[in-house]
């Protein structure tokens, strides 16, 4: 879907289905995109959604929360969004 793939700012949000326990398959949809702003992952399972944090390409991952941030924090994105990031080109 085109709006999967795109950069939107505002309020969206899309959701897909996935068959139960494809992670790597979630993971490679998710990254299979030229932009990585931002990204959520709720799930009970703490060490899943540790997992997952760490193979999505994505400048912040929140985890069970969305756009929960401080405003001191670095922040910046990968590939596309990472444009501005702090330290970066």
């Amino acid at each position: 879907m085109y709006i999967a793939q795109e950069e939107s700012f505002g309020p969206v949000m899309v959701i897909s289905k996935f068959k139960d326990g494809d992670v790597d398959g979630v993971l490679q949809r998710a990254n299979a995109t030229e932009y990585g702003l931002a990204s959520g992952v709720f799930t009970k399972d703490v060490s899943k959604a540790l997992y997952v944090s760490e193979k999505l390409e994505a400048g912040t991952v929140f985890i069970n929360t969305y756009n929960k941030t401080d405003v001191a924090a670095p922040f910046g994105g990968f590939k596309m969004s990472g444009f501005g990031k702090d330290l970066g080109k």
